[in-house]
């Protein structure tokens, strides 16, 4: 636990929160300030800024939690979609954002906007020779 840290001190039950799951290891409560009604945060109660410092056993928890508050978001929003992503912007505790998504772009990137809020568009394809250079370097980072 690091005092100094907002989601350490949730998961501790010093600051309040509304928590819809708790284990052992995970805490899921309300986004304060939430993209859709029932936006969640998953949380390891051990502190780990980024999600891949989690030990793996660690990040499977935090996603069998984060599928369990999924599927009650499907329950009680009639959403076929739930968004799911780890961003590490505004506490620097490994979190995971569920939003129950009842609009395309509820979770999306300005590179689908380009038809506006109600089209979807797709980004440009990147070239083949420039998706390989990708994949083998990121594969090689991977080898360290």
């Amino acid at each position: 636990m690091n005092d100094d840290c907002l989601f350490c001190r949730i998961g501790q039950g010093t600051i309040p929160a509304h928590v819809i799951h708790e284990d052992e290891d995970t805490l899921a409560f309300l986004d304060l300030f939430p993209i859709r009604p029932g936006h969640a945060l998953v949380i390891p109660k051990t502190h780990h800024i980024w999600f891949e410092d989690m030990p793996a056993d660690l990040a499977a928890k935090v996603m069998t939690t984060a599928q369990q508050v999924a599927r009650g978001m499907k329950a009680e929003y009639g959403v076929q979609r739930v968004a799911l992503f780890f961003t590490g912007i505004h506490v620097p505790h490994a979190h995971a954002h569920l939003v129950p998504m009842l609009h395309p772009h509820d979770v999306t990137s300005m590179a689908y906007m380009e038809h506006g809020m109600d089209g979807f568009s797709q980004p440009p394809r990147m070239p083949d020779d420039q998706m390989k250079a990708h994949a083998d370097a990121l594969r090689t980072r991977m080898s360290l």
